[in-house]
């Protein structure tokens, strides 16, 4: 197996809108209807899917979500999947999901983030697909600042593209966007500064590796399954090493601190050259701080540890390829992460 990249998404182009997680409530459908509205008017055809119910927690019962998101994802007309946002537990697909056919298909660009990470890392590690961790629909109509990318930009890349992204010292503050007031809202109130900070030490870092990676909330309940190998895909597509990313989406630091434990435990890092660490508003816990809880589970890795990147709930989002060949850099003077297709 090889890391496949999807063919570069074109305008003419086929998009699918499934929730494969929690669906859209009334009272938010004005804003989906902005994110499909902007698609198309950028060219592409959008696919609404029937699992988008957004009453519960769940889009639709599991087999149904499953079946929608197979149907998209082996359909050679549909060139990107993009679900609205994550939700809780997209967990119950992937028992339900054909795997071989998953391989033997034309990959499809699938992209987001949060309960996402819950299939597209094992998408990525089972089946070789490039998956992009990234703004979900909802979020895509949101301007992107200078240094970060829109992730159509990264999935209308060619195989073989590299691209450099930089922090762009501004990020949001705690708290989301009222949808159901303001649809068409299109900027992030990025009134926070700061950049990127080593936790495990002082020096410069420059790393490479293939990326994967995601929200430590969701990927911590697969560690041991045979969805979350990520040793073996090291050892076949990356035996130098990898760039393992991770995000906290709100669980406070003590649940963190032992989540990460238990992932390094089971080997999730275990071929990591660098560890990224996405910035968060999750809370820290009495006596722990959200860095101290990362470097109290990862430090013994002895690798590099960046905290504050622009890869999780805290807006701006940079687009992460899982399965790119990465190159990390971050001196005193200069932060990037540089992504490869091939």
């Amino acid at each position: 197996m090889s890391v496949r990249y999807p063919r570069p998404l074109r305008p003419g182009d086929r998009i699918g809108v499934t929730s494969p997680s929690s669906g859209v409530a009334k009272e938010s459908a004005p804003r989906l209807g902005v994110a499909v509205r902007d698609l198309r008017e950028r060219g592409y055809e959008v696919v609404v899917g029937r699992c988008m119910d957004g009453t519960g927690h769940v889009s639709a019962p599991a087999a149904e979500r499953a079946a929608e998101l197979m149907e998209m994802l082996t359909d050679p007309t549909v060139r990107a999947v993009v679900p609205p946002w994550g939700g809780e537990t997209a967990i119950d697909l992937l028992p339900l999901l054909d795997w071989d056919l998953l391989r033997e298909a034309e990959p499809t660009w699938v992209v987001g983030f949060s309960d996402l990470s819950t299939l597209m890392t094992p998408l990525t590690l089972l089946t070789g697909a490039a998956t992009v961790h990234g703004d979900n629909l909802m979020d895509t109509p949101y301007r992107v600042p200078e240094g970060l990318l829109p992730w159509l930009d990264v999935v209308s890349s060619h195989p073989g593209r590299s691209f450099t992204q930089t922090p762009p010292g501004r990020h949001r503050g705690p708290g989301y966007d009222d949808f159901a007031r303001i649809p068409e809202v299109r900027e992030h109130p990025l009134d926070r500064t700061g950049t990127w900070t080593r936790l495990d030490g002082d020096g410069d870092v420059e790393a490479e590796g293939r990326l994967i990676g995601g929200c430590v909330e969701t990927l911590s309940n697969l560690t041991g399954s045979p969805y979350l190998d990520v040793t073996a895909f090291a050892d076949e597509e990356s035996p130098e090493g990898l760039l393992v990313y991770v995000e906290a989406a709100g669980d406070d630091a003590f649940t963190i601190c032992r989540n990460l434990h238990g992932m390094r435990l089971a080997g999730f890092f275990d071929r990591a050259n660098a560890v990224l660490v996405g910035r968060t508003h999750a809370p820290d816990s009495p006596s722990l701080s959200q860095h101290e809880a990362v470097l109290d589970a990862l430090g013994p890795l002895g690798v590099p540890l960046i905290a504050d990147v622009e890869c999780g709930h805290v807006a701006p989002r940079m687009p992460i390829v899982n399965g790119a060949r990465g190159r990390v850099v971050h001196t005193p003077g200069r932060s990037e992460l540089t992504q490869t297709l091939d």
